[in-house]
């Protein structure tokens, strides 16, 4: 798809996009809700609501202001994508001449995907001028110390193997929008409903009108919320620790060559800038960083081939949905990747017992494991893993004898990969300190 003439359109039609102001009460919860506008085109008014109960501390109302803020700042990337206006007018509070390059960087690199698919180039320097029109506002000092986790969780295997390694610690959950299976997954691993923190996010549905429209539509780097919106969570619950599972894939570009990545909020260049401007401008004793970091997707699989009690309500796949029942849809890149990385560690009943079927055996999947392996046009545009693991998963299992019409291919066209070495090991990260030891003693178990 080429929308240039589009954008360009668009841009010249709506050349500013204002964040005006947001609002907040807390009655029976806090809700927040955004004003933005496009002049000309349409207003916009997104709610954020936190439960009331999860609020633990006596907060300062300066930094609670300050953090509903930088979540509309996030917020805004779903609203000014429809056009592009190319000046967007921070009206709703401060930023400085300082703080307005990660912004600026965010917003390319989180948009990357979404302007790849709709065969836009363009600059970062081009792409969006920020101007903040409100004065500067001090923040006082403040002495908050938390105590624990904050663990963020999707209902994948990944947050299930933190929720594991950090069973005897103090944790929460944090969940936006929960589906069911982070809802379950969470309680399996022994959390009630008060030690879980369900944010709701509701869109104003007039940025689903302009979709339908026809107006720009495409990806955006929705974990750079959830890192906002958990920093703010973090401190309204009197927490230490915001614990991500992202794990050492999600650093490779989803096009060779580029630093277009579906996953690049969940990237660690992504995760050293957030802590880095979080450190520098808000000032609060919290850490932000991914337990897995220093884990391949294999090594994740590895570790959670152990955990049984996971195994019938976790789920990855982003399209199987039916009637708010999340199932493995089976047709999509996740659920083939998913179903291959777990593959060395499960037998074929028990991947059976989770997805339903044999996706090995799936004729129609062919090209989407090409493109999985690194053979075909570009890696998927899904959290998915390196090329070296999946080939790595698919080998071994090939070596164990399985057959299946994907395996068959794989083994008449392409030389088995055997070679382990870089993707079993594990890296030290400097972002998580002592629960490297942890992390290491999990994988160990299973060597």
């Amino acid at each position: 798809m080429n929308r240039r003439e589009d954008f360009n359109h668009y841009r010249e039609k709506y050349p500013t996009f204002i964040y005006k102001s947001y609002s907040y009460e807390i009655e029976e919860d806090l809700k927040i809700i955004y004003h933005f506008e496009i002049p000309g085109l349409k207003e916009f008014h997104p709610e954020i609501i936190i439960p009331k109960k999860n609020i633990k501390i006596s907060y300062d109302k300066d930094y609670l202001e300050y953090l509903v803020f930088h979540v509309g700042l996030i917020e805004l990337i779903s609203y000014v994508k429809s056009t592009c206006s190319r000046k967007i007018i921070i009206e709703a509070g401060y930023l400085s001449e300082e703080q307005i390059p990660f912004f600026q960087k965010l917003y390319f690199n989180g948009l990357g995907e979404f302007l790849y698919r709709n065969g836009i180039t363009i600059s970062s320097e081009e792409l969006f001028d920020i101007e903040c029109t409100q004065m500067k506002k001090i923040l006082p000092s403040n002495d908050y110390t938390g105590e624990g986790n904050l663990i963020c969780v999707g209902g994948g295997k990944d947050s299930c193997v933190s929720l594991e390694i950090l069973k005897n610690e103090d944790n929460v959950c944090f969940m936006m929008n929960p589906k069911t299976p982070a809802l379950e997954c969470s309680k399996v691993a022994g959390y009630s409903d008060d030690e879980m923190i369900c944010v709701t996010r509701k869109l104003d549905h007039g940025i689903i009108e302009l979709n339908e429209e026809g107006y720009l539509n495409g990806h955006t780097p929705l974990s750079s919320l959830i890192a906002f919106l958990s920093y703010l969570c973090c401190y309204l619950n009197g927490r230490r620790n915001i614990v991500l599972s992202n794990e050492a894939s999600a650093n490779q570009p989803t096009i060779p060559g580029t630093s277009i990545n579906h996953q690049y909020s969940k990237s660690l260049e992504f995760e050293n800038d957030f802590r880095e401007y979080m450190d520098h401008f808000i000032r609060l004793n919290i850490s932000y960083f991914s337990l897995l970091r220093g884990l391949s997707e294999y090594n994740i699989a590895k570790i959670f081939s152990h955990y049984p009690k996971y195994h019938s309500v976790f789920k990855s796949c982003n399209l199987g949905s039916k009637e708010k029942e999340w199932i493995w849809c089976c047709n999509c890149p996740k659920c083939l990747f998913i179903y291959t990385i777990l593959a060395p560690f499960l037998s074929k009943k028990e991947r059976i017992d989770i997805f339903g079927e044999d996706l090995f055996d799936r004729e129609d999947l062919i090209d989407m494991m090409l493109d999985m392996i690194g053979y075909g046009n570009s890696k998927p545009f899904e959290c998915v893993g390196t090329y070296e693991e999946a080939k790595l998963a698919i080998s071994q299992v090939i070596q164990k004898g399985e057959n299946g019409y994907l395996l068959d291919y794989y083994h008449n066209h392409f030389p088995l990969e055997l070679d382990d070495k870089d993707i079993i090991t594990y890296q030290e990260s400097d972002n998580i300190g002592i629960y490297n030891t942890l992390v290491k003693e999990e994988l160990e178990k299973y060597d």
